[in-house]
């Protein structure tokens, strides 16, 4: 599958041309809501902070979920396209490693030990232990005989994995119903009243994903040709998978941290930037950043317009995005 963006200059225009959208939809995102500001208001908050209402809005509320939903959405996107070629399944996404179920489990774990004591902060870290602990179990049990790394193995783990995690879940949250609210506010998914601390907690492990993932672009295109093709050409398949399973945790586990467990940007974003560029992931993988960077900033823009003055969470606006297509894909009409 070539994609439409065929040569190396219109995928570089293409680049260019998704850049601007994200900054058109991130300007979208800092001005527009329940309160509309201008462009001056937005320079002014910086350039000339006088504590003001307005001033205090823009720099505390809008500018860090604007940045968290881009980079969020960023590493979702990336996370998600690493998935589909390490499983073998078009279908996969970040949650088929446990990190969404894991980091749900671990929250709530400590929402009922510690209850409203337990700040936004300490849930990023919690949160991200939590993904990166189940994916870990995830891995090991996903192992075939001899230690090998089996696809089919891995995804029935996560499975496996993420029914357990939901229903012990459940069922603390019955047991301590203090923490319902709290915990049913981050598993749906948001990037509301998160701040710049909670971003530059998970900053660096989203970083170092990415960086990660960009890397191994080249060692994904042959693995994409299936095992026997790749160890003919020398690739070190072993070691490489164990390499993009950690971007994909690194990624994951700091988006999930982050904004909760958003779901269908790691599945979306992947199939519509093939269709653009093909399965070259030096290509896609940039691609999946910018595109998941601009549909989650867009969709929590979306999600703030459409019953004001109250907000929809973002993990609800992806999902109506993404239940028709995971519904059109299953039928075979989105995949090779």
């Amino acid at each position: 599958m070539a994609g439409w963006l065929r040569s190396g200059r219109r995928r570089a225009a293409g680049i260019a041309a998704g850049l601007a959208l994200l900054l058109v939809c991130m300007m979208g995102s800092l001005l527009f809501g329940v309160h509309t500001y201008r462009l001056e208001q937005l320079w002014t908050a910086y350039a000339d902070f006088a504590g003001t209402n307005e001033q205090l809005i823009l720099r505390t509320s809008r500018v860090p979920r604007t940045l968290i939903a881009a980079f969020v959405g960023a590493c979702l996107a990336v996370a998600g396209c690493v998935m589909q070629v390490l499983t073998k399944n078009p279908l996969a996404s970040p949650s088929v490693f446990g990190v969404n179920s894991g980091a749900s489990l671990l929250i709530v774990i400590g929402l009922t030990a510690y209850g409203s004591s337990m700040s936004m902060v300490n849930m990023v870290w919690v949160a991200f232990v939590g993904a990166g602990a189940a994916a870990a179990c995830v891995l090991v049990l996903g192992l075939g005989i001899g230690g090998r790394f089996d696809p089919i193995r891995l995804t029935l783990a996560g499975a496996a994995f993420a029914a357990f995690a939901s229903s012990a879940t459940s069922g603390l949250i019955l047991l301590n119903k203090q923490s319902l609210d709290a915990a049913l506010l981050w598993m749906i998914g948001s990037v509301s009243g998160r701040k710049l601390e909670h971003l530059a907690a998970v900053l660096p492990y989203m970083a170092a994903g990415l960086l990660l993932a960009m890397l191994l672009s080249a060692s994904l295109n042959v693995m994409a040709l299936g095992d026997d093709n790749a160890r003919s050409l020398g690739q070190r398949l072993g070691l490489v998978r164990l390499l993009a399973a950690a971007a994909v945790v690194l990624l994951a586990g700091s988006s999930v941290a982050a904004a909760g467990p958003i779901a269908f940007v790691g599945l979306v974003v992947p199939h519509l930037c093939r269709s653009l560029v093909g399965n070259d992931h030096r290509w896609l993988l940039p691609y999946c950043a910018l595109t998941g960077a601009i549909l989650l900033v867009a969709a929590d823009t979306v999600s703030r317009l459409i019953l004001m003055p109250k907000e929809v969470p973002v993990g609800v606006a992806t999902a109506i995005i993404g239940v028709p297509f995971l519904i059109r894909a299953a039928r075979g009409r989105s995949h090779e």
